[in-house]
């Protein structure tokens, strides 16, 4: 049997191989050539990690190495490895599954498109940069997939260069995450200068040494040195992750095409944050104040993001502020230390998330790339296939008993009330009124899409039909796991020792999963008692409202809107994040580059120096042209005079 050293290599090489033969060779390929070797790449990657898998975790093979070593220098290495647990095992089969359902649905969504080829170019070279993200074992390797993922976003979100929407969008995302990547990169920085190396198993022993140890940084003040590296890691993670403040890019990354909205939202670059915060679990567990700081805005990102999906019509940007609110109830799970429960929630999210997405691009594709909802209603008839795929991920994210999101849900929900951090009150009220909250969206873009009186352009109607098997395939083997994942893994992932040696707990400190493990009796029991619990309350009266508001009385939306002005105008504007932004950030920066312009570039550099050293020079020439008049007799009084002041000058010495 290969070892799985070859094995992962091989699973981090074919999508980057793909990637270079469909970018630099695609037109002399052709268009359905570099599909097939798009997509051959990703298979391949997927059909590797199984093999991969079984034997992390049920062989208990491991592996902690280098690969290849780029630079030694005094005793220092920085080399390219791996890290195989079974924490990588999970994290490399839900990526590359997710990204080869994307690339096959590309075929038929991009099919017309003119940048075919580059878009499957594009999509390989991001897998590629997010399998050596978690297949990393030292943190120069995690940056550069970290830096990689947001590098080929931009291109992605802005891959439809013509518009100006999208090209504002990439750049909003590169710039905001560059904020979290400072912030990432100062924490690495500490790491590499407090424990001399950047390799996760040496820095991850020797960090209880160094966990009473405090440095200053501004005034003087003592910070508790673990408390620092952590919080500006996550400060990485808010970016990459999407988390109140640095949310701000993520919705507005739908001007990409939508099978990228699915392999950005579902299982790549918002998941980065989520696995960085559990693969550094040995150093959060030193730190109650930092996994109170994630606990606390994953919550307030959780519940407040949920709102404002309530009132988008885009199909697209409801289910991006659905993603801001299941990120944030993953990172309330990294908080309360069960970091399992998060990596858990983030693989049944990646399996219904991709559904939803893919199942509103099959919408759009069949309705002529219209995303308003307000112009849709009624398409269950024309579109049996993609109503019930997104029934399915509807109930999956709204964690209806029985559907995979139901006991990843409830355990986040149950594992916050078990926490005792500083903050958790807050937490659990957040992720409990979220429910509620995530139902009403979830049913409103259901009925509004698929229920209720035709709002159709004729002209779209006239062809509308079922999407093609390449788009609704995809969307079939999204729902199975969508359905059955969550209650095939919850036992063994989060009761039955999957992540031992991958995840680091302080069970005395924090003992959240013991708890929720002596009062978990299988999948089934916590199925059926999930019916008698408060989040299915919250859930069925979120159906309920929706169903009043949108199917039965689909005017008071409307009238509710007017009433309740202040908020809805919060809501529609999102909180005034973005127009902080624009106006006090961006314009801020504007104004001072305007004022360094004017200052230092105009008046110092061009006005002074380089303009006012000719005028200077001017001057003096003026000065002196006068004293070449052209009369010799001149010339001669001048010599004269000349002549007298050295002779006065030699007598006097």
């Amino acid at each position: 049997m290969t070892d799985i050293k070859t094995l992962t290599l091989l699973i981090v090489l074919f999508p980057l191989a793909g990637s270079i033969i469909t970018g630099l060779g695609g037109k002399v390929i052709g268009r359905q050539a570099s599909h097939w070797v798009a997509n051959v790449a990703v298979g391949l990657s997927f059909l590797l990690s199984l093999p991969v898998f079984w034997q992390v975790v049920f062989g208990d093979a491991r592996f902690d190495g280098a690969v290849y070593t780029w630079l030694e220098s005094d005793g220092f290495t920085l080399s390219v490895g791996f890290l195989l647990d079974p924490l990588t095992a999970i994290m490399m089969l839900v990526v590359t599954f997710v990204s080869f359902m994307v690339h096959i649905y590309t075929i038929g969504y991009m099919a017309d498109d003119p940048g075919y080829q580059r878009f499957f170019s594009y999509i390989n070279l991001f897998t590629f940069s997010m399998l050596m993200l978690v297949t990393a074992n030292n943190f120069l390797q995690l940056f550069f997939g970290w830096e990689a993922v947001g590098l080929v976003s931009y291109l992605l979100i802005g891959f439809w260069y013509k518009r100006e929407s999208a090209i504002y969008a990439n750049l909003k995302a590169f710039l905001v995450n560059r904020v979290g990547d400072f912030g990432f990169a100062l924490g690495i920085a500490l790491i590499l200068t407090w424990f001399g190396s950047l390799d996760y198993s040496t820095v991850f022993q020797a960090a209880p040494g160094h966990a009473g140890e405090t440095v200053e940084v501004i005034g003087g003040q003592p910070w508790s040195l673990m408390s620092l590296i952590c919080i500006l890691l996550f400060v990485g993670a808010m970016g990459k992750s999407a988390q109140v403040p640095l949310h701000v890019w993520l919705p507005d990354s739908m001007e990409g095409p939508t099978p990228i909205s699915a392999l950005i939202h579902a299982a790549t670059m918002v998941t980065a944050g989520i696995f960085m915060v559990a693969r550094m679990s040995p150093l959060f567990e030193l730190s109650d104040t930092a996994l109170s700081v994630v606990m606390v805005i994953g919550a307030t990102t959780a519940f407040f993001m949920g709102l404002v999906g309530i009132v988008q019509h885009d199909i697209k940007r409801v289910i991006a502020y659905s993603t801001l609110s299941q990120l944030g109830y993953m990172f309330v799970a990294l908080g309360a230390s069960a970091y399992a429960v998060g990596i858990f929630h983030l693989m049944t999210h990646a399996f219904f998330k991709a559904l939803l997405f893919l199942a509103a691009g099959s919408v759009i594709i069949a309705l002529h790339h219209e995303q308003d909802m307000r112009r849709m209603g009624g398409l269950r008839k024309y579109m049996p296939i993609t109503w019930l795929t997104s029934v399915i991920g509807t109930l999956a994210l709204i964690g209806f008993p029985g559907f995979s999101g139901f006991y990843s849900k409830d355990s986040i929900i149950e594992a916050v009330a078990l926490s005792h951090l500083p903050g958790a009150g807050y937490a659990h009220a957040c992720v409990l009124l979220g429910v509620f909250v995530t139902s009403l969206y979830s049913f409103r873009l259901l009925f509004l899409v698929f229920h209720g009186e035709e709002r159709i352009d004729p002209h779209a109607r006239e062809h509308l039909h079922e999407s093609p098997a390449v788009v609704t395939v995809p969307l079939i083997l999204l729902a199975i796991p969508s359905v059955l994942a969550g209650m095939i893994a919850i036992g063994p992932m989060l009761h039955g020792g999957f992540f031992e040696g991958a995840i680091f707990i302080d069970a005395q400190a924090h003992p959240v999963m013991t708890e929720l493990e002596e009062e978990f009796h299988g999948a089934l029991a916590m199925m059926l008692h999930g019916f008698f619990s408060m989040p299915f309350l919250l859930l069925a009266a979120g159906f309920v409202t929706a169903w009043f508001l949108y199917l039965k009385r689909p005017d008071l939306p409307g009238v509710i809107a007017t009433r309740m002005g202040l908020l809805y105008r919060v809501l529609v504007n999102k909180y005034g994040f973005d127009d902080f932004n624009d106006t006090v950030v961006a314009g801020g920066a504007r104004g001072v580059g305007s004022m360094l312009w004017g200052l230092g570039d105009r008046f110092l550099i061009d006005g002074l120096m380089v303009n006012g050293s000719a005028r200077v020079v001017g001057a003096c020439a003026a000065v002196l042209r006068h004293m070449q008049t052209g009369y010799l007799y001149h010339y001669a009084f001048v010599m004269f005079l000349g002549l007298l002041l050295f002779l006065g000058w030699f007598v006097n010495q």
